[in-house]
């Protein structure tokens, strides 16, 4: 006799290690993961080479949390200064007044006590010419010729461009 299945189909991946990484993300008081995730978009990529959101402490009424920042010493009076822009762009990922203080703690420029934390922000990829888009595009439109539907057959285009781009790199 074979055991019950307990749901029919696939799962989203997201959703085996969801559990896990809310409850690591959970002990620092992260309540949002996308701040961990999208830090230099949440606060731009000048901000977010100087610095990185390491805690979360709220109070006991969960209004005017205090969100902890890893920098150098060098970088600190800097950030106290953009400190008020900081806490409105974290607060608008919240959707609400969740963070009401920052504290800047200082380190050394190679790491702290779990490991290397790295204070330059990614470098973005160059942008092809338009020449080189428009030859990927047309490289893409050979494969998905045969898709009937326009939507459909634009957004398979938009990504095998995006593939053939990739690898070309």
């Amino acid at each position: 006799m074979q055991p019950a299945r307990r749901s029919k189909g696939f799962r989203r991946t997201s959703t085996l290690v969801d559990q896990k990484v809310r409850a690591v993300t959970g002990q620092r008081g992260f309540a949002e993961t996308r701040i961990l995730t999208h830090w230099d978009d949440i606060v731009g990529p000048e901000t977010a080479s100087m610095c990185r959101p390491v805690d979360v402490k709220y109070t006991r009424t969960h209004v005017g949390a205090t969100l902890t920042l890893l920098t150098t010493g060098a970088m600190a009076p800097i950030l106290k200064m953009q400190e008020p822009g900081i806490r409105e762009r974290v607060n608008a990922c919240y959707g609400y007044n969740a963070i009401g203080k920052i504290r800047i703690t200082q380190t050394a420029p190679t790491g702290f006590a779990e490991g290397q934390v790295s204070f330059q922000a990614r470098p973005k990829t160059p942008s092809l010419s338009a020449q080189e888009q428009h030859a990927n595009r047309s490289k893409a439109a050979i494969h998905t010729s045969d898709v009937q539907d326009e939507g459909l057959r634009a957004a398979l285009e938009h990504l095998g461009a995006n593939i053939i781009s990739k690898q070309s790199r």
